[in-house]
């Protein structure tokens, strides 16, 4: 694989990544947290082949300064980063949808 499509498979698995989050967080808000939590559970399949390419440019670059780095690197790196975070404010936020159900303060729609 070259770097191009490595760097596409960062871009690729994290947009989705991050595309399932918030399609968990749309089921929660929803009331249906078995499926947030596929969704969620998917989500982390693609956050973790984003991250298995990035650590393979990592481990090849040794830290010598071996891969060039470019704009789409930066953005590649830029998506992953964003969908980590949104993975994580979205988990905190279905958990606090859970408990808002939980104590009756929403309704299911």
């Amino acid at each position: 694989m070259d770097l191009e499509e490595q760097v596409m498979g960062i871009i690729i698995n994290a947009g989705q990544a991050r595309s399932l989050c918030f399609e968990a967080l749309r089921a929660a808000k929803e009331g249906n947290f078995a499926k947030a939590e596929a969704l969620l559970t998917e989500s982390t399949t693609f956050a973790n082949q984003a991250h298995l390419v990035q650590t393979q440019l990592i481990e090849a670059d040794q830290g010598e300064g071996k891969t060039p780095m470019t704009l789409i690197m930066v953005h590649a790196q830029d998506h992953l980063m964003t969908s980590m975070l949104a993975k994580e404010l979205i988990t905190e936020l279905i958990e606090l949808h859970r408990e808002m159900y939980k104590n009756k303060q929403l309704s299911v729609a």
